[in-house]
This record gives C-alpha cells, sequence and structure tokens, in this order.
C-alpha cells in the first residue's frame, strides 16, 4: 500500500495515488459543447456520485506536492522543484475559492492531470514512506495549532465585537437628549398615566440601556396586540440613557398602550446596605476581575464571555427585585431587550402558574442547560442543595407571579445566596446562575412557542420553529443589531424598525 495511506490520510488525501490512473480514464475529459465548466463528479464502485470529487482531487494533490517539497531527496533536485512549483501555482489559481465542481473553471481538468503527472515523477525520486509519514504528521500537529490558535482568537473578537457599540447606536441617544433637553417640562409627559398600576390591565418589563432594541420589543408587542390598549410598558433605564429613551416614545408613542421609562438610580431603595450584589459590583476585586488582563486567567476562553459590560451592570439584576420595582401589581411579563414579539401575548396571563412564582421554557434539550454547567457542584453549599441534572430555563420571555414571590420571599433567598458567592466559587457571573438557584422549585415550565431561543448563536435554528413562536430570541453575541448578526435572522427584528426616521436617518442607522 502506498506510504501516504500508511498514515490513513484518506482522511486528508481522499484516493490512492496508484488508482488515480483507473479513476481518470473513467471520468471522459471535457469537450467544447458541454454547458458546465468541468467533467461530472466521478462514481464510487458501488455506483454512488462522489460530490464534488475535482475539488477534493486538486485538494489533495496540494497535500500531496507540499510534502514532497520538504523532503531532502526532492529539494536536492532543482530541475523537479521547479517543475513542482510551477504545478502548484496551476493547480492553486484553477481551485482558487472553489468549494464545488461547477465553481471550477474549464482548465482545472488539464491541470489536475499535469499535476499527477508531476506528482508520479516525486514518486519515482522519493518512495521513503517513513519521511512522508512523518512531515504529514508534522503538518497535522501544525495545522490543529493554528487552527487553535484561530479559534481563540476568533471567540476574543467575536467577544470583542459584541460588546462594541456601532457609531449609529452610539449617535443615536445623544440626538435624542439633546432633542429631549430641547423641550418644555410640559411637553415631558407620557399619556395614560393612570394605567401604570391598574393590576387588571396586561404589564411588562423591559430593562434597558439600548434604545433601538427597546423601541422594537415595545414595537413588536403593541403591533401583535389584540388589543393594545390594555398593555403597560414599564421601561428601567440608566441616567445615560435616561433622556433618549424618553424623547424616543414621547415622539414615537406605541398608540393606545401605557409607557413608563424610570431611571434606575431614582430607586433609592436600592443601594448597597440592601442589594449585595449591588455592592459586589462596585467593589475593588470585582473591578480587579474585569479590568487586570494580565492575569493569567484573565483571557482564558471559559473566562472572555463574562469581561462583558452588561454584567458589571445593575440593570441586569434588577429582575431580581420585580415586586419592589411593582409594588402593586399581581403579575408581570419580563421580557430581554433583543426578543422580538410575533403574536399577541395576553394569553400568559391566564396560565395557572400553580403555585410556582417564574414560568419559562425549560432548556434542557442539550446537556450544556442543566445545573451542573452552570453552578459549581465542587462546592458542598451546592451539591448538598441542587440536582446536577436539573433542568435549565431561559431568561428573556418569563412570566413573575409577584404575589407567590413575596409570600416566598424569593428576593431574600437571592440576597442568601449572592452573600454566600462573594468570591465567585458557587458560579462565575451574570444573571442566570443565581436565577436558577433563587427559583429552584419554584419555576413552572410552559409551552415551547411561547419562547424560541438561540438566534444570537445558532445559524441553523428551526425556520418552523421560528415562524410558530410567539417570542424570539436573540440571546447570544451575534445580536440583530451589529454587524455580526446572523444575516438570516436579521429580517425578523429589522422589519419592527422604521429606518426611514429622521433620529435614525441623520446617525446612518440602515437595514
Amino acid at each position: 500500500m502506498h506510504c501516504f495511506y500508511s498514515f490513513k490520510v484518506h482522511l486528508l488525501v481522499g484516493f490512492q495515488e496508484n488508482k488515480f490512473e483507473e479513476k481518470v480514464k473513467q471520468v471522459p475529459p471535457r469537450n467544447n459543447t458541454e454547458k458546465h465548466h468541468i467533467v461530472p463528479s466521478e462514481k464510487k464502485s458501488s455506483g454512488t456520485t462522489i460530490p464534488d470529487a475535482r475539488v477534493r482531487q486538486l485538494k489533495d494533490q496540494l497535500i500531496r506536492a507540499k510534502v514532497y517539497l520538504s523532503i531532502g531527496p526532492i529539494r536536492s533536485n532543482p530541475h523537479f522543484v521547479r517543475e513542482l512549483r510551477l504545478r502548484i501555482k496551476d493547480v492553486q489559481r484553477a481551485l482558487g475559492d472553489a468549494t464545488k465542481d461547477s465553481d471550477l473553471p474549464r482548465n482545472a481538468y488539464e491541470r489536475l492531470k499535469a499535476m499527477e503527472l508531476t506528482l508520479a515523477k516525486g514518486k519515482q525520486i522519493q518512495d521513503d514512506c517513513a519521511a512522508v509519514v512523518k512531515k504529514l504528521r508534522a503538518m497535522v500537529h501544525s495545522s490543529e495549532e493554528q487552527l487553535r490558535v484561530h479559534k481563540k482568537q476568533s471567540l476574543f473578537l467575536a467577544q470583542l465585537a459584541a460588546k462594541t457599540i456601532p457609531k449609529g447606536l452610539h449617535c443615536l441617544p445623544l440626538r435624542l437628549s439633546a432633542e429631549y433637553f430641547s423641550m418644555n417640562s410640559s411637553q415631558r409627559q407620557f399619556p395614560y398615566e393612570e394605567k401604570l398600576e391598574d393590576p387588571d390591565l396586561f404589564h411588562y418589563a423591559l430593562f434597558s440601556d439600548n434604545v433601538l432594541a427597546t423601541a422594537v420589543v415595545v414595537n413588536s408587542t403593541v403591533s401583535n396586540a389584540k388589543n393594545p390598549a390594555d398593555h403597560v410598558f414599564h421601561i428601567v433605564t440608566d441616567r445615560l440613557n435616561y433622556a433618549a429613551m424618553r424623547m424616543w416614545f414621547l415622539s414615537n408613542p406605541p398608540g393606545k398602550a401605557a409607557i413608563q421609562v424610570q431611571n434606575i438610580e431614582e430607586f433609592t431603595w436600592l443601594n448597597d446596605s440592601y442589594s449585595p450584589v449591588l455592592k459586589q459590583l462596585r467593589s475593588q476585586s470585582m473591578i480587579d476581575y474585569y479590568f487586570r488582563t494580565h492575569h493569567a486567567t484573565a483571557n482564558s476562553d471559559a473566562n472572555l464571555k463574562y469581561r462583558n459590560p452588561k454584567y458589571l451592570s445593575i440593570l441586569n439584576h434588577l429582575r431580581f427585585y420585580l415586586p419592589e420595582v411593582f409594588p402593586k401589581l399581581h403579575k408581570v411579563v419580563f421580557l430581554d431587550d433583543d426578543v422580538v414579539v410575533q403574536r399577541d401575548l395576553t394569553g400568559l396571563w391566564e396560565i395557572n402558574m400553580k403555585g410556582k412564582v417564574n414560568g419559562a421554557i425549560e432548556t434542557c434539550g442539550e446537556s450544556f442547560h442543566r445545573f451542573d454547567k452552570y453552578l459549581n457542584f465542587s462546592s458542598p453549599l451546592i451539591a448538598k442543595r441542587f440536582n446536577p441534572r436539573s433542568c435549565g430555563w431561559a431568561y428573556g420571555m418569563n412570566v413573575f407571579d409577584l404575589d407567590e414571590w413575596r409570600r416566598q420571599k424569593v428576593t431574600e433567598v437571592y440576597h442568601y445566596w449572592q452573600n454566600l458567592n462573594i468570591d465567585r466559587q458557587l458560579w462565575k457571573l451574570g444573571s442566570l446562575p443565581p436565577g436558577l438557584i433563587t427559583f429552584y422549585n419554584r419555576t413552572l415550565s410552559i409551552d415551547r412557542r411561547w419562547h424560541v431561543l438561540g438566534l444570537g448563536y445558532n445559524p441553523h435554528v428551526d425556520r418552523k420553529d421560528i415562524e410558530q413562536a410567539a417570542v424570539i430570541h436573540y440571546n447570544g453575541n451575534m445580536k440583530p443589531w451589529l454587524d455580526i448578526g446572523i444575516p438570516r435572522y436579521r429580517g425578523y427584528w429589522s422589519k419592527n424598525v422604521d429606518y426611514n426616521h429622521i433620529f435614525l436617518r441623520e446617525c446612518n442607522i440602515n437595514p
């Protein structure tokens, strides 16, 4: 057997040299009357077609040629080296960026034959299997190392892109804020304020510093509501975006739906003495964890995703204080700012919560969505209290029974575990791990059609699932307002944006 195959390089090469001529004979050369550029794909002995066989053969030839170029006896033959390098250039030009046979140029077959004849000469000059296998091992090792480096670089760049605010989204709140402060105070009030505390209406909680994303959530919810006048949106943002958020909804009111925009810094009860997480977020140890990137673990793959500004924002943790934010309400639906609503959501208020506090879809269809992937079960505190195989569930579209929340003193449970995790040994960062703990045995699994996940990281979400979903969620780094957003999903989001709006045009925000 040829020495390329003693290394099992059929994974790289795909066919044996000594069978090539036989295969070429089976595939007639292209004539001038053929419609396609290249000859049909060859067939295996069983009669099944090998897809894009020519592309594979050309790539295989390049691998074999590079092996020969690195072997001593061949390097000492300058005439053959020149011929081989010429053939490599010919094949590279023919191959280009082709991924299928129909992409190849007309002369690909002739160049393939010429290269094979040259490789046959190389085999006569050097047929030492040991030398070939040694070189192949080195090439495989080098390729694996390059792949590892590229994956790490890709992960880092994706995280960086996810943290970066596009110029348009930076411009928009500045433009809106300037407009807001030019208004008279009498013009800054929203209508329908009498609805804000009416427990018989449908109330939504939305905590965000992204004006455009928030607008999409509100627009999509209202446009799909059967009776928009029965819906109330409670938006909480930070001081920096407060004026801009108010201005957007003053100039773009959501029809007859009521809207409220609050500044989180006006919640005087939310202070270091009451909230452990707020105290931790401002601590020196947390700042060191985020910004001292020269630490050995700072740039590790496992920690990269946690170095996102959202984890340092109290807005990300305000979801654990819903009864304090809405003291007169009985039930609210929590929405993340990276969702799009596609159906009327009033049915969520009709769900029988069966004494549970949180209504959410379970995400344990995959093993990485179980408790042991979020919590540190090497800690006795975790191991004694929780089942590592328990199903995770999703934040992003949740029904919260605030009466049960108060009765079960859930916020106190959250504070208890946050105090235990001051050194981040029970879980890293984010709101999902403490959510899994806080609402353990307090979560009701709801129909999966209410909430479909993955549009911010998974390019293979089933289109039927997306179309049938009440809410689709762009969880992950590839947000639809970023350049790295997955193109096939962007339309669901962008159709809820009026790109002709004057503020968006002035900030060059385009689809």
